[in-house]
């Protein structure tokens, strides 16, 4: 019986179903690290929680307003959120990895104008990220390249 169950656990480890599935999680890791969006306004550290991945700003250009307190979500819709500091904030939410360089299912949120959007993010290439904001269709959106500063 010892030995049954050795040869099953084995078989299931070397099984491509298995392995593919921890081939797929290694592959949506590649978005895991720092990157500068195209304005270079901030930094974007992203990192995954459970299954998703989201992106925090960990560095601001300007952390500071014209008066020199720290910058606020200011613009944000909710004004309970008015007062959250921006360095920090979790601006990607909820990507999953859906295979073929892509991530999709998340939300970009816009500090600079208060707006949440539907978001894809695709990996051109080991340094370079397409970050797609929409509205409802995709074709409804903006692009934005992203370069890699630092791996995990």
């Amino acid at each position: 019986m010892k030995n049954i169950l050795i040869i099953l656990v084995i078989a299931i480890f070397a099984s491509p179903v298995f392995k593919g599935n921890l081939m797929a999680q290694d592959e949506g890791d590649k978005l895991i690290g720092l990157w500068l969006p195209s304005n270079e306004k901030a930094r974007i550290k992203v990192e995954k929680i459970g299954d998703k991945y989201y992106g925090r700003i960990v560095w601001l250009k300007e952390p500071k307003d014209e008066d020199g307190n720290e910058k606020v979500d200011k613009n944000n819709p909710d004004e309970s959120m008015r007062t959250v500091r921006l360095l920090g904030y979790r601006m990607l939410k909820d990507f999953s990895y859906k295979g073929k360089n892509k991530w999709e299912g998340g939300t970009i949120y816009d500090p600079e104008n208060g707006s949440t959007y539907n978001c894809t993010i695709v990996l051109i290439d080991e340094n370079t990220i397409d970050v797609r904001g929409y509205i409802g269709v995709s074709m409804f959106g903006r692009t934005d390249t992203w370069k890699r500063l630092q791996k995990k």
